[in-house]
Parts: structure tokens; sequence; C-alpha cells
């Protein structure tokens, strides 16, 4: 039976460069060489199109585009949409995107479709600075992931019997107040996951998993394809929680102090985002040189300091008041559940008729 995943991944985790003067110049390369791009100081800038979400605009103008563009002579051009919209765009060559933001399992669907270049790693030094896992999450020819979350289990302790440890504590400790994540929702495929976990399966087993899955659908209140439907619902105490990115923990907790964020025993999952040339693209490796800087030390310490993005960047160094709702730190990767996006992608179709015939959405 295929896996679907790798169980308590084990990274080798590359050792952080030293930091001294001469190494810190050569690691954190923003790559600024305007010639190797074609431009120069002066004169028209350049456009570089840039596909992603529109969540933190003002944070990302501010402190990853201006600062590009000032070192770079260019005009950022932005698109925004979510995953889906801006994938089909790129399909039907509706857009001129050079640079693309997209979670790893639409980007892997890219991939299979051919709309990828492949990227010319000398360009990007500083995926050398980022945890194993971020590098090469799809294939060493194609982009890093840029930042890496969590899918954990967030709950309110009053409106649950005990305490939330494992994944198998949503068939028991929830009692019809349960929100979960819908299917076609990126946290979809790790929930199937999830549930052949609690079954008691060490490899994935598809019929298991829906059995189980079919167990819990009584005490589930609400499916969710958005995130603010769990963080509302929440808030208004008409469910006790379930399954949830980490980084939106902050907005539960604002509602429900007592609120409390668990990483599974079995192991939370790793939800990675990451960034791609787009095939066909006329800035190639000004686009490199862009996903280098935004791996760079200085993007990726501020991306989580604000709260924006959890670093991936090894030399990022955060307080503990820092790092709270953020995925971060050596120990907190380590431990992460990589879903093999590759087979996600084969059987998704299958899964998502099985669960709405089965199940319902």
């Amino acid at each position: 039976m295929k896996k679907i995943m790798t169980t308590g991944l084990a990274l080798a985790l590359t050792s952080m460069l030293a930091a001294c003067g001469s190494n810190n110049a050569a690691t954190n390369n923003t790559g600024t060489d305007n010639a190797a791009t074609g431009n120069t100081a002066s004169g028209e800038p350049a456009e570089l199109v840039i596909s992603t979400w529109g969540f933190s605009e003002d944070f990302f103008k501010e402190a990853v585009y201006a600062p590009f563009e000032k070192e770079h002579n260019v005009k950022i051009v932005v698109e925004i949409g979510n995953n889906a919209e801006r994938l089909n765009k790129i399909r039907q060559g509706s857009s001129d995107v050079d640079v693309v933001y997209l979670s790893d399992y639409y980007a892997q669907q890219a991939i299979n479709e051919g709309l990828f270049e492949m990227i010319d790693s000398k360009n990007i030094p500083n995926i050398q600075n980022i945890y194993d896992i971020a590098k090469a999450p799809l294939g060493a020819e194609y982009g890093p992931a840029y930042t890496i979350g969590r899918l954990g289990i967030a709950y309110n302790p009053a409106l649950t019997s005990g305490e939330v440890t494992a994944w198998s504590d949503l068939w028991t400790k929830f009692d019809k107040n349960l929100a979960m994540p819908a299917i076609t929702a990126t946290a979809g495929p790790m929930i199937v996951d999830a549930a052949s976990l609690a079954a008691g399966n060490a490899d994935f087993n598809e019929d298991t998993a829906f059995t189980k899955l079919k167990e819990l659908d009584s005490n589930v209140v609400k499916y969710y394809g958005q995130t603010s439907e769990y963080v509302n619902m929440f808030g208004q105490e008409e469910i006790a929680g379930g399954p949830i990115m980490e980084m939106y923990f902050k907005d539960l907790q604002a509602a429900v102090p007592d609120a409390k964020f668990v990483a599974p025993s079995e192991g939370a999952y790793a939800v990675m985002n990451t960034v791609n040339v787009v095939k066909g693209s006329d800035n190639k490796e000004l686009a490199e040189e862009f996903i280098n800087w935004q791996l760079s030390d200085e993007v990726q310490a501020a991306s989580a300091k604000a709260k924006v993005d959890s670093p991936v960047n090894m030399n990022v160094m955060l307080t503990p008041e820092e790092a709270v709702g953020v995925t971060y730190g050596a120990d907190v990767i380590g431990q992460l559940r990589k879903l093999d996006m590759s087979f996600v992608n084969q059987h998704i179709t299958e899964w998502t008729d099985r669960f709405n015939r089965e199940i319902g959405g």
C-alpha cells in the first residue's frame, strides 16, 4: 500500500552558516547584479508581474515589494486571487505573470501541466539558508516553499470533554460541536489522512479513512471552506473547535482567551506555500532574484515578526513572544507530517466524489 506521506517527518536540517562578515555577504545575497537581469540603475523600470493572495497587502508592498523595486529599478504589478482562480488564469494564458505564489497542492498541478519554468538555484543562493523540507518540496527543478504553516487542532476547553492531544480525540472529545475542513479546502486531504491514522493505520488506507469520517459526521456542525467561517463560529461558541492552521489561532484567542492550539501527538501537518517562475516569463532571472529576496533574512524575519508568514530561513531568531502563533524552529518543523502532493493530486477527484456521495459537504 502506497504511503500518502512520511510519518513523523525526520528532517536532515542543514546547519546554520557561521555569522562571519564574509559568509553573511555571500549567503544573504539578494542578487543585485542588474546587468544579469537586463536592468540598469537608470531608465525605465522593468515590469515584474506577481500573482499572489490578497492578505497583508500593505505589509508586502512596504516590506517586500518596495525595497526590491528600488534595488532593481523594477515596477511590481500584483494580481490578486485565490489559488484556483490564479492557476486557471495561468492555464488560460490570460495574464503575463512572472512569479506565482501557490500552495503546494496547486503548485503540483501546475508542475504536472508544465506551467512552471525550471529554476536555476545559482540565482537563488538563499535556498541554502532554509530548512531542507522547504528547499525543493515538489522537486529540485522547481521553486521553494517560502513559508511553512502547520495544521493542528484548536479548541475551547470549556466546551470539550477533556484535554485534546491527538487527531483521534476529534472522535471522542467533541459532542455535536465540531468544525472540519471541506474536502475541497487545502486541509481536506490532510483530514482524510488523519482519519486513516485515527483508524489505526500506519500506512494510508482510503476505505478505513472514509469509514472513520462517516463515524464523525454526526458531530460536525460545519465543513468549512473559508477560515472566517470557523473563526466566527468559534467566537459565538457554536463550535468547540476542530482542525485549523496555526496562523489563525490569534483570531480565535482574541475571541476566546482560554482557547488552546495543539500539535496532535501523531504530528501536525505541514502546510507549504511555494513561489515559482511561470513558464514563458520574459524576466526569468529577475524572477529568480525576487524569490531569493523572499527567502532573505530580512524579509523572512519581518514576515515572522508581523505574523504574516512563518519563517523557513534558519537564520531568523524570534523571542518567545514573537514566536506565538508562528510555526517556528527546527524542533517544530522536524515533527511535521508532509503529504505526498503528487499522490494527493492523483486521487483528489475520487476522494471528493466519494466524500460528497457518502458523507456530504
